[in-house]
């Protein structure tokens, strides 16, 4: 007899779906949202996150696209099956609570720091003697994406981000 209370092995959606793993992504896309002018990101933004890095085959699409060529390429990619860009929203509304209980653990986690009055996340750098986590390589892949979609988003306003994406705040 084990002490386990879990009995059920975890789904592929549960491993990838939890607070902990959307506050390290949060906190790698507010880092590569920073890395072209130190400006935090405006917390809106951050709830376009998940729906983007958690779906697999955009996510693959974010890390088939150069990092130099913008958001609006990836958008032309999404937009090549037209559902595909229109489910980012969706998947927005979908995963609004994944990233509200995300962001108050990389903010308990002194990852991110977010400003009520501004209403902007900033990233901490890393601290010395944080280790990064080891992960598999299926999750890990998700971090470069999320500080990619980061900088494609700190090169354009939050309008036209909303716009290319077809999302509404």
């Amino acid at each position: 007899m084990t002490d386990s209370i879990y009995t059920e092995p975890l789904s592929e959606a549960a491993i990838v779906q939890n607070e902990a793993l959307g506050a390290y992504a949060i906190w790698r896309f507010c880092l590569g949202f920073q890395e072209r002018e130190e400006q935090p990101v405006i917390l809106p933004l951050v709830f376009l996150l998940l729906p983007l890095v958690l779906h697999a085959p955009t996510l693959a699409m974010v890390l088939g696209t150069q990092k130099a060529s913008g958001l609006h390429l990836l958008a032309g990619k999404l937009g090549a099956q037209r559902e595909d860009l229109l489910a980012v929203h969706g998947r927005a509304l979908a995963l609004r609570q994944l990233t509200l209980r995300s962001l108050i653990v990389a903010e308990q986690s002194r990852l991110i720091h977010i400003e009520p009055s501004a209403a902007t996340v900033r990233a901490f750098g890393l601290h010395p003697g944080l280790r990064v986590p080891v992960l598999p390589e299926r999750i890990r892949k998700i971090f470069p994406a999320c500080e990619k979609v980061g900088y494609w988003f700190s090169e354009l306003t939050d309008q036209q981000i909303v716009n290319t994406l077809r999302v509404a705040f």
